[in-house]
């Protein structure tokens, strides 16, 4: 899947966990431990749904001196 990440795009202000899995490139299964973990930011529960803030997460340098996503602190 493809997600364009220019200013100008028609990319959506929220991603499900699926698009931002493939937008981060890492597995949808250890993204969802990373959000649990709390080491995943602008992550937004809507009931039982689960929306990440694109433009935070683009922002946000994963691997950055922390633990790797999915790995305990």
């Amino acid at each position: 899947m493809n997600m364009p990440t220019g200013a100008g795009s028609n990319a959506p202000d929220f991603l499900t966990v699926e698009e931002a899995a493939a937008l981060l490139r890492v597995n949808r299964k250890t993204l969802y431990e990373s959000i649990r973990f709390g080491q995943v930011p602008g992550v937004l529960h809507l009931g039982r749904s689960i929306r990440i803030r694109r433009v935070v997460l683009l922002r946000w340098m994963p691997g950055n001196g922390g633990p790797a996503l999915g790995e305990k602190r």
